[in-house]
């Protein structure tokens, strides 16, 4: 689902522990480190796509975190042609994003990357918040 200036309408999470690490995940069957995020389907609220990518991506359920903070407006960035593919190319530009910070107030072993048929992590971790920082995609 698109939006008429070619964007996909997505979420992000930045899951926080106590001592205030953020959980970054890898992408199944790759070396790709990320936070939890997903597309928002149609007739979806942003909160009800974090919600829902949180469990499929974590396993984890609403009462297992509290809503921090999120962006007031939507986050915008354009994917470079090389990345595109050649069918989309054209009519898609690249993604808007809300981003979420949720603190866990349950114990970590709540985490389940298999919650769901199809996982999209195979291992997790706590950082501190400059290691994502110092290599995320510009």
């Amino acid at each position: 689902m698109l939006d008429r200036e070619g964007f996909r309408p997505n979420v992000g999470i930045i899951l926080l522990n106590q001592k205030n690490q953020v959980f970054w995940g890898k992408r199944i069957r790759t070396h790709s480190w990320q936070f939890p995020q997903g597309g928002i389907d149609r007739g979806e609220s942003p909160e009800q796509a974090m919600y829902r990518e949180l469990h499929e991506e974590v396993g984890l359920q609403p009462e297992h975190v509290r809503i921090v903070a999120r962006t007031r407006d939507w986050l915008r960035y354009e994917v470079p042609d090389r990345f595109i593919r050649r069918d989309a190319r054209g009519h898609y530009r690249g993604q808007k994003q809300i981003w979420y910070l949720l603190q866990l107030i349950a114990h970590d072993w709540n985490l389940n990357l298999r919650a769901t048929s199809r996982p999209e992590f195979d291992a997790w971790r706590w950082n501190d918040y400059w290691v994502p920082l110092d290599v995320v995609v510009e």
